[in-house]
Parts: C-alpha cells; structure tokens; sequence
C-alpha cells in the first residue's frame, strides 16, 4: 500500500513539473520553434523535466485526494507554463514590428520572405532580424539563463497557486509594451533616416516636377538603408540581448 502511494505521489509530482516546464520549452525562443518537429520539442521538455525534477519536488504542495483537485492543480501549472513561455515569445516580436517599420523606410515593405521562427511569411528585414536574435540567443548562452530561470520560476510562482490576476497582467502589459519600445529603438536609425531622405525627395520633387524623383531615388533609398542596417547591427543586437536577459533574471 505505501509502495502504490509512493508511486501515485511520483506520478503527480511529475505531472505538475511537466505541465508548468513543458509548456514553457514549447513556446520559449530557440526551443519552440514551429520549424522544430512537435514530438523534438516534447521529447526535450520531457527530458528537462525528468533532469530537475528532483530539484524541484520539494516545493510542491501534497498531492490531493480528489481527482478533481489533481486537474485543478495541474491545469494552474500549464496555464502558468503557457504564460511565462508567451512572455518570453513576445520578445521575438520586436523583431517583426522593427523589420515592418524598416521595410516601409526602404522600401521593402512589399518583400516578404518565410519566417520560420513565425511560421509565416514576414517583412524580408523582419525575417532576417527574427533569425538574428534566434541565433544570438544560442551564440551568447543566454539559452541557458532562460532554462535556469524556467526552472527558478517555481520562486516568484508557487507551484499549483493561482497567480494574482493584477500583478499577472501589469507584467505581461509591461512585457508587451517593452515589445513595441524595443521594436521602435531597434527601427530608429532608419526611422531617421527615412524622414530625413523623403524630405529632401519631396522638396527636389518640387524643385524638378518632371522627373520621377521617387522612382529614380528607390535604389538609393535600398542602398542607403541597407548599409545604416549593417552599421547599427551590432547595436541593435546589444539593446534587444539586453532586455531579453533583464527578463530572464526577473525569475533568478
């Protein structure tokens, strides 16, 4: 009898650890990638999982009598998985609303590329940003800040404890406005730029009303933007790794 209690005990455990770090690897940035096949992405959750769980098992609550409350307890802990790994997908879009404002700054708004990060087809500098910051992630380590801190989040959220609906959303605002801010940082030296470049073409249109000044100045403007693009990389790389890691180390 306490052998099957034990094992009922383990199996609960298990399924409260998996619930909350599996569905935050299935969303986190560099490991829940669409391109990566499902059963990939599982099988790895399920190993991190298996690997702390240990670490972890002294801070779960009891495990209940009724059934009900088991479902109960293991639902809290998906939908706070699902939760932290949104947060930290959310990071990527900066790179799709930056690329957006730099395609219509250089004119290749209209050139869309796939996005294997998104799964979708996106703006070409969106796509190009998206991969950057993915392979970034692995070339800096910071992956393994983000594994360190999914498991460090059972800190500031207890295991099978409903989180407090306000805090809960002023942070995941804060995140999404942060989102915005860092996309239009990213974006500001072409956002400059472009503002700059299209005065100066409307104020020689006026000069020259014959000539097709936007259409000869297209490759210009392409040439020109690629090249602020290239110089401000490594800046751009810096102000995103930056806030991404502030993120990681909120759950330390």
């Amino acid at each position: 009898m306490l052998a099957a209690l034990n094992l009922e005990t383990t199996v609960f455990a298990a399924a409260l650890i998996f619930a909350r770090l599996g569905a935050i690897l299935m969303l986190l940035p560099g490991f829940g990638e669409p391109g990566i096949p499902p059963r990939i992405r599982l099988a790895f959750a399920l190993a991190f999982a298996l690997a702390i769980g240990p670490v972890i098992a002294p801070r779960l609550p009891e495990m209940p009598a009724e059934p009900a409350a088991m479902a109960g307890m293991i639902a809290i802990e998906a939908v706070i998985g699902l939760m932290i790994g949104a947060a930290a997908r959310l990071f990527l879009a900066a790179a799709a609303i930056a690329g957006q404002i730099i395609g219509y700054q250089t004119g290749l708004a209209m050139a869309q590329a796939f996005d294997p990060a998104a799964g979708q087809t996106g703006a070409l500098p969106g796509v190009f940003l998206n991969l950057l910051f993915i392979v970034l992630l692995f070339a800096t380590n910071l992956h393994h800040l983000l594994l360190q801190a999914a498991a460090a989040s059972y800190q500031v959220m207890p295991a099978a404890e409903v989180p407090i609906l306000e805090d809960a959303a002023e942070w995941a605002l804060t995140i999404f406005v942060d989102t915005f801010v860092i996309g239009v940082q990213i974006a500001a030296p072409l956002i400059v730029f472009g503002l700059i470049f299209y005065l100066g073409l409307g104020v020689l249109s006026r000069l020259m009303p014959q000539a097709q000044i936007f259409f000869i100045a297209m490759p210009l403007n392409i040439l020109i933007g690629f090249a602020i693009l290239a110089i401000s990389l490594g800046a751009i790389a810096l102000v995103w790794l930056e806030r991404f890691e502030r993120f990681a180390v909120t759950f330390m």
